[in-house]
Order: structure tokens, then C-alpha cells, then sequence
């Protein structure tokens, strides 16, 4: 227990000091270690995939969740969208040299803000051993440090993916310590690691909301909580039946992380029993599986599973999607404000007062009418990379990118 403390504590601050290299490194420094860090990647495929195998095997000996080993599963196709987005992200002008306006300024003084690295950031994630790289590529851009937790199934791949990354950092003339790697076979718990906050600015843990509950439970620094799945959809008495088909499906698609996938569907009670029996059946076809409450069970019972109570507030994760009914627009929007994970929530409607009755009255980070919450790290290969999506309010709420691992600095000059 003491030496794996020890560990964590020396880890912790070395990467601590590494990030005020960092800040201080300069834009075109960090662009060349995260395309080095993409080349790294790109460069031994094969390494990283034998690793990978060792995990998967250990995994099914060890009876993990098939859906844990879905998220750990590596593929060509996956390490070449990491790389891709890592390039991508190289691109990007450095943000730490964006200047804003103040709110307020002091005369006869200027003011201004610039946006400044928050300095040492934890990720602790389950499985998904690419996410190491996309974190560590947003905070080389951002100067600031990263320590990486990730699990145990996942040991292998982690160990091999960081080592590569530290290697591209070296190479690029930038200090390594500044990608610092905890592993859980060393007996380091996660709360060895969250208590750090003498040297850790912010926490994200990634994954299953019960790991994002024990982080938030025991961590003594700031934790930006991610969140995944258990999107709801309402459907309206106005709303498209073809395009509520395709918003289920396709936010489902993000693959590996389901980051929004719609898994609950309200539907108005008014909708005809045709319609709704045409998108069960062509979910059923798409391999979904079905659940709803009593009242649509005694009237489907051939399309749907009983769903608990229990059910409306959790995450699937899997293609799975329990319908119920509303009488209204705000009916709904209570049992979504009640229920859902509050990070993105969906509208079919043809009313614009229900659009925007649902937009200010529905309290999530992210709110989608009559559009897909598909989510995408790289969407449109554009300026944005976006690691995740966060649900809480207060630090940052909706998509985590460049900016949420930032902090503003205020400058008075004179």
C-alpha cells in the first residue's frame, strides 16, 4: 500500500513539474510531439495489436462483461482514426494563445484574459486503451501534463500505447515525465491516485457510470464527470416517424462509445398504432432489443420486454431501447428532466413552440431538434476534436474539447 502511494505521489508531481515546461514550451513545440506522437502510433501497429491480444484473452479467461471487451477490442480501422485524429489535432492554431476580451476593464489600464493550461490532469478510463492517446494529444496541445489510470483488463495495451507516446515526447525534445502512467497491477487504487489534489487541476474518469460515481465519491480535486447513453428521444404528435427511425440508429453508431446513443423513447399517446408498430418492427430487424412499460407491453407484447422502474434513470450501453408514452410535451420533458443522464436529449417535432418550449424548459448540456446526437471526436475532420461529453454543471458542461482543459488568466496592463 505505502510504496504503491509513493509511486502515484512521484508520479504525480513529476508530471506536475513537467507541465510549467510545458506552458511554457510554445505552440509550435507541442504541435511537432503530437504529431510525433501520431507517427509513434502509426509506426508500430503491430506492437500495439499483439498487446491487445494478450488483454483479450485474459479478459474472456477472466469472464469480463462482452461489453468491456467490445470497448477494449482494438482494430486497424480504430488505431487509424486515433492517428487520424491526432494529425488533425497537430493542425489546430494553439489555443493557450487565444486572447479574449474582459469583461471589465480598469482605467487607464488595458485588460484583457488569455487562456492559460490548467497544468496536471488525471484520466482514469475503462478500457477504450486509444482514449490514452486522444487525451494525451488535447493536453500536449493545451500544455498541460496527463497521468493515466487506466484498468486492469486493459494492462497490456495501456502500458504499450503510453511507452509510445513517452517515446514520441522524448523524441520531439519535450520533457516525458509530462505523460505520467499508474498502472492498477502495481496495486495502485484509484483513490491513491484522485487524493493528489496538491498537484492534480482536474479528474476525468471515462466510462461506466459506477466508475464515475467512486471517482466523484473520492476524489479530493476537481472532477469533470463524462457521461454515456441513456439519451432519451421524445416523439411528438407532429413528429416524423422516418426520421425518428434514423435518430435511434444513428446515434448508436459512434462506435466503440456509445457517448449518445438514444435509449429511452417517449412517445405521444396520440401516435397511431401503425406507426409505432413500424418502428419496432424495423428496429427489431436492425438487431435492437425492445422494452417498454405495462401500458405499451399489453398492447405490443410481441416487440417488447417488460421494462423495471429501475431502468428509466440507467444506461444500457448496448443496442437496447425502452419506449413509454406521454400525453404531452410537458409530461415528457419532466420524466427527461427526471431521468435521463442530462447530456443530450432529442425533439421530433413539426411545432416550432414545442421546439422551443423543449429547448428552454429540458435540462441537459446538449439539446438536438429533428438532428442526430450522433457523437463524433473529429466531426467533418474540422477544427474541433472533442474528447467526450460531459453532464454536470458548474466547471464545464456539454462537449470536452480543447477549452475545457483550459482556465482563463486575466492580464492588466499598464
Amino acid at each position: 500500500m505505502d510504496s504503491s502511494l509513493n509511486l502515484t505521489s512521484t508520479t504525480v508531481k513529476l508530471a506536475h513539474q513537467a507541465s510549467r515546461q510545458l506552458a511554457v514550451a510554445g505552440g509550435l513545440a507541442r504541435r511537432q510531439g503530437v504529431m510525433a506522437m501520431a507517427q509513434g502510433l502509426q509506426a508500430n501497429f503491430d506492437e500495439i495489436l499483439e498487446a491487445n491480444t494478450l488483454d483479450l484473452e485474459m479478459s474472456r479467461e477472466m469472464a469480463v462483461p462482452e461489453l468491456m471487451i467490445d470497448w477494449l477490442k482494438l482494430t486497424p480501422e480504430r488505431l487509424e482514426t486515433t492517428v487520424s485524429t491526432l494529425k488533425q489535432l497537430a493542425k489546430i492554431a494553439d489555443p493557450t494563445r487565444r486572447v479574449i476580451n474582459a469583461r471589465y476593464q480598469l482605467e487607464p489600464a488595458q485588460t484583457y484574459c488569455q487562456l492559460m493550461p490548467l497544468g496536471t490532469i488525471a484520466l482514469i478510463y475503462e478500457a477504450f486503451p486509444e482514449l490514452a492517446a486522444i487525451a494525451a494529444g488535447m493536453c500536449l496541445k493545451t500544455g498541460n501534463s496527463l497521468i493515466l489510470r487506466g484498468c486492469s483488463a486493459a494492462s497490456h495495451s495501456n502500458i504499450v500505447i503510453a511507452k509510445i507516446l513517452q517515446n514520441a515526447l522524448e523524441s520531439a525534445h519535450l520533457p516525458p515525465e509530462c505523460l505520467g502512467i499508474i498502472s492498477s497491477d502495481l496495486g495502485a487504487s484509484i483513490q491513491e491516485l484522485v487524493t493528489q489534489d496538491q498537484y492534480l487541476n482536474l479528474i476525468v474518469p471515462y466510462g461506466r457510470p459506477s466508475l464515475i460515481q467512486q471517482v466523484t465519491e473520492q476524489a479530493t480535486a476537481p472532477v469533470l464527470k463524462t457521461a454515456m447513453g441513456n439519451c432519451y428521444l421524445y416523439w411528438s404528435a407532429s413528429g416524423d416517424l422516418e426520421l425518428v427511425r434514423h435518430l435511434i440508429s444513428d446515434s448508436h453508431n459512434s462506435e466503440p462509445d456509445p457517448v449518445n446513443a438514444i435509449e429511452k423513447v417517449i412517445i405521444h399517446s396520440q401516435k397511431k398504432s401503425s406507426s409505432v408498430l413500424s418502428l419496432f418492427s424495423s428496429l427489431q430487424e436492425q438487431g435492437f432489443q425492445l422494452r417498454g412499460d405495462a401500458h405499451l407491453i399489453t398492447e405490443f407484447p410481441e416487440y417488447l420486454k417488460p421494462a423495471r422502474d429501475s431502468e428509466w434513470g440507467q444506461a444500457y450501453l448496448t443496442k437496447t431501447v425502452t419506449f413509454r408514452y406521454a400525453n404531452n410535451l410537458t409530461e415528457a420533458i419532466a420524466l427527461i428532466n427526471r431521468y435521463s443522464s442530462g447530456h443530450a436529449d432529442c425533439l421530433v417535432t413539426e411545432s416550432y413552440e414545442e421546439s422551443r418550449q423543449f429547448v428552454q424548459e429540458v435540462d441537459s448540456a446538449l439539446v438536438y431538434v429533428n438532428a442526430s446526437p450522433r457523437f463524433s471526436r473529429n466531426p467533418n475532420q474540422g477544427e474541433n476534436i472533442f474528447f467526450g461529453i460531459s453532464n454536470q454543471k458548474g466547471y464545464r458542461q456539454g462537449l470536452i474539447g480543447l477549452e475545457t482543459f483550459t482556465t482563463l488568466k486575466q492580464i492588466v496592463q499598464g
